[in-house]
């Protein structure tokens, strides 16, 4: 009994020392981003989740920035690509050379890994490369390793994709294919700051040059904390609370509301629902707790819904926009009632 006690004070100990380094990375990332606390949220949600990130967003907004501090206050390799109409696969994940021996003369090739190894990876203005381009990251992105050169060579963990993207610009763009988005565990809206929060913007950037972010967790920290928001339990409500929002997005559904019925051409997969309980379980632990409940879900269907609803003609005709279809879903499916105290 004593041995089981020391155990799981020990145990408890660690997982508040992992909360710790949560808390911190979510401050020190604070100390230079002024006024977009919700969107800092969901990007250490999505990392805590194991997932990537889709952040869009009107230049200006400091989104490269946002994924430039996080890289910053985490001691993991970064790189980033700036995503032109003239990027080639190669360029993203390697590219074979031919070196010759000067001893014999003898030639062979030697593969050159491209910015896709690394821990996180930034995907500059993602929808300015060609789809050819893009689907380089489709096998990196869900399975963590990249094929080329007839080799198959796993990525380093953890690995992340955050990308961004501008909603206004259309021209010399390439809209992401659905497969594509659905491999981004969250879409995330970049919006303007209020007017405190602008003020702190002028106050901090037009000053002296800001001291440079401190690495407070590292990689085998972020493992750690991954594989902690695993262990979250979600009780069967929350799992068919969860399931029951995926299925009222799809339109040829019995229980499906009026509106998608109407407006959406296709619902969300069920990679959706591993999103919204995956998102909702790291919620949970951003907040100190040690299961899932429905408001932890609730927090999370926009960003993962918004980018799996695929409204139709008619919407479009309408002005009916996928926020607004989702706002309504989550009127039409309540929550069920939780005794988790918040």
């Amino acid at each position: 009994m004593a041995l089981q006690s020391v155990t799981a004070k020990t145990h408890a100990s660690s997982r508040e020392d992992l909360l710790g380094a949560a808390s911190r990375l979510h401050a020190e990332v604070g100390k230079r981003i002024v006024g977009q606390e919700a969107v800092i949220d969901e990007i250490l949600m999505a990392l805590l989740a194991g997932g990537h990130a889709l952040l869009v967003g009107v230049p200006g907004l400091a989104k490269t920035l946002m994924i430039r501090s996080v890289s910053e206050a985490m001691d993991l390799e970064f790189r980033r690509i700036q995503f032109t109409p003239d990027l080639v696969p190669s360029d993203i994940t390697g590219t074979e050379i031919m070196e010759e021996d000067t001893a014999t003369g003898s030639r062979s090739f030697r593969f050159v890994r491209g910015p896709v190894f690394a821990n996180i990876l930034l995907a500059d203005e993602i929808n300015r490369a060609p789809p050819r381009t893009q689907a380089a990251l489709l096998e990196a992105m869900q399975e963590h390793r990249v094929t080329a050169a007839g080799e198959t060579m796993q990525l380093p963990e953890p690995f992340f994709v955050l990308a961004t993207q501008n909603p206004i610009e259309q021209e010399g763009t390439y809209p992401l294919p659905e497969a594509q988005l659905d491999r981004f565990l969250f879409d995330i809206r970049v919006g303007y700051p209020d007017e405190n929060a602008e003020i702190g913007i002028l106050r901090a950037t037009t000053g002296a040059d800001p001291e440079p972010l401190a690495p407070v967790i590292n990689g085998e920290e972020t493992r750690a904390l991954q594989r902690m928001v695993r262990d979250i339990p979600a009780a069967e409500p929350a799992l068919r609370f969860a399931a029951q929002l995926v299925r009222a997005t799809r339109p040829a559904e019995t229980d499906a509301g009026e509106m998608i019925r109407k407006y959406v051409r296709w619902g969300a997969g069920p990679r959706a629902g591993q999103a919204l309980i995956l998102g909702a379980k790291a919620h949970a632990l951003l907040a100190g707790r040690f299961a899932v409940a429905p408001t932890d879900i609730l927090r999370v269907a926009r960003p993962v819904l918004r980018h799996r609803i695929l409204p139709n003609f008619a919407a479009e005709a309408k002005g009916v926009s996928a926020e607004q279809i989702i706002d309504r879903l989550l009127e039409d499916v309540k929550p069920p009632k939780s005794e988790i105290k918040l």
